[in-house]
């Protein structure tokens, strides 16, 4: 149990992490030119938050039908449920629209990563492996469960506060791609990512709900954006052609016409 409660809470499909999301930022460069590229991960992110910001008004849900439609509590739960699981199976018919162009054509068979990018990839990997693992103990869950067991702090006012939560990373994906054209893509993750964990400490000694939760707040502002900065370095150094690699028959003509004005070099990491 105590195994099985450990690796739970490890983040391995949290809003920027897993396999899916993996994919969808490997194809998301060959959308915009190097210079555009970090903006286009924040806006990414920016409609992936807006999505947030509104599950969490929808967590109060449960509670709404329980005060005002007379629903029990268990049934109102898997109302709840029931509805994310709806609503997560419209991101099929989003998949299933997605054109293979986005995907760079290789005419002499599966190329493995070069020397150069492999070395990169293993360092930043295993750094952000790390943020990952830390991370990972920082759930939804828990922070619902701190809030109710320190202040008495409900499901109706957690749905609240995840929502400006989830606004407060929306605006502020925005903001990292402003200041990663000013000050570079590195010094944006390292001087905002610090900040974000110095008033996460804070909030466990605030001595209100109303104070904990505009330390969190604050947090928010600042804790998300290192992702569309580092997603985009990641990019930077790895080439078009070894992101999402696509063996394709020579003359076929399908897809890579999307490429053809986009040379294979290497970006800059401080684009």
């Amino acid at each position: 149990m105590a195994t099985a409660s450990f690796v739970g809470m490890l983040n391995g499909m949290g809003r920027d992490r897993g396999a899916a999301l993996v994919v969808e930022q490997a194809v998301l460069p060959a959308t915009a030119t190097p210079e555009q590229r970090t903006g286009a991960f924040a806006v990414y992110h920016l409609l992936q938050d807006i999505g947030h910001a509104l599950g969490g008004l929808l967590a109060g849900a449960p509670f709404l039908l329980q005060r005002w439609g007379g629903v029990a509590e268990t049934a109102s739960l898997r109302v709840g449920l029931g509805l994310y699981a709806v609503l997560l199976a419209f991101t099929l018919l989003a998949y299933l629209r997605l054109s293979g162009a986005v995907e760079v054509p290789l005419r002499e068979g599966r190329r493995n990563l070069s020397p150069q990018t492999r070395g990169v990839l293993w360092k930043v990997c295993a750094l952000f492996a790390l943020d990952s693992v830390g991370g990972g103990f920082f759930t939804t869950a828990l922070l619902s469960f701190f809030f109710h067991e320190r202040f008495g702090v409900g499901v109706g006012v957690m749905g609240l506060l995840f929502f400006g939560a989830r606004v407060a990373n929306a605006l502020s994906h925005l903001g990292a791609a402003w200041l990663a054209k000013r000050i570079g893509l590195v010094n944006t993750m390292v001087f905002t990512h610090l900040p974000s964990s110095l008033l996460l400490v804070t909030v466990a000694y605030a001595p209100s709900f109303p104070v904990a939760a505009t330390l969190f707040l604050l947090r928010e502002g600042l804790v998300e954006m290192d992702v569309p900065t580092r997603q985009s370095y990641v990019m930077a150094v790895v080439r078009p052609e070894e992101r999402t690699p696509t063996p394709v028959l020579a003359g076929s003509g399908l897809m890579g016409w999307h490429l053809a004005s986009q040379p294979p070099e290497r970006g800059t990491p401080t684009e």
